[in-house]
């Protein structure tokens, strides 16, 4: 057993472990998992990041140009597989199927809200382990300065002042070696959040972009009360300026026409 301890220690490992002492393991293992975070993150977010690809595109202009024609079910059904891992995808259809279906409009949009921010957790997580090991790392490095320093000064107030250098160097080091892990730590964990954050940012105003365009365009249904109106008072009509019959209908497109 010792055999394999001091195997998995040797080298470099070992070397930095020796510089910061008990410290130092607390921060090579809060990069390790910064480490193996993150490229879960760019992994998980390349397959699963709500994104507005091809098929999205053509279900919202297809939604926006003829609604009664756009078949939501259908499209996620003939699209890929990483197309079907997309969350706007599904997102897209689900409120087109609740508008063509007449839902509540409210609810509607209360569903695509919920929907939206459920597709964003998975990504909240990771960012908040990223965020807490760049804001922990320095005050760890601070926390092995501090007892570096005490190693430095109980080592002189063994002596009674009387303590040289090679004495005080060790705790002195350990001091030094610790605030430096430290901000190498931090560093890099700091700037990956905010271009993490500077993403999800993106992300987030793409689905709100999409959504609300979703949300805006007419359903099917929509003009078929207006269409009843008009063919109910198209039997009433009055006469123009010059004496013609018109009706309310005929009246309706010259002013569409007019602008």
């Amino acid at each position: 057993m010792s055999n394999v301890h001091s195997t998995l220690f040797a080298g470099p490992l070992g070397q930095l472990i020796d510089m910061g002492g008990p410290v130092m393991v607390v921060l090579l293992a809060m990069a390790v998992l910064g480490v193996v975070t993150f490229f879960y993150l760019m992994l998980y977010g390349t397959f699963c990041t709500p994104r507005r690809d091809k098929r999205v595109k053509q279900l919202v202009s297809q939604w926006q140009t003829d609604p009664a024609t756009a078949d939501p079910a259908r499209a996620v059904a003939g699209a890929g597989l990483r197309a079907r891992m997309n969350p706007l995808l599904h997102l897209v259809a689900n409120t087109v199927s609740a508008s063509q279906a007449q839902a509540d409009p409210e609810q509607i949009r209360a569903t695509a809200a919920r929907d939206a921010q459920h597709a964003l957790e998975p990504f909240e997580a990771p960012l908040k382990i990223i965020e807490v090991i760049a804001a922990l790392a320095p005050l760890l490095g601070l926390l092995g300065t501090v007892m570096g320093m005490m190693d430095a000064f109980s080592a002189m107030a063994a002596t009674e002042g009387r303590a040289n250098a090679a004495q005080l160097s060790g705790g002195i080091y350990e001091a030094l070696a610790t605030t430096a892990a430290g901000l190498v730590v931090a560093i890099p964990f700091a700037a990956l959040a905010a271009w993490i954050e500077f993403r999800l940012r993106r992300v987030h105003q793409t689905v709100n972009s999409t959504l609300v365009t979703v949300l805006h365009a007419a359903p099917p249904e929509a003009s078929a009360p207006a269409a009843a109106q008009q063919d109910r008072t198209a039997a009433a009509p009055g006469t123009d300026e010059s004496g013609h019959a018109y009706s309310l209908d005929h009246k309706q497109r010259l002013v569409h026409a007019a602008g």
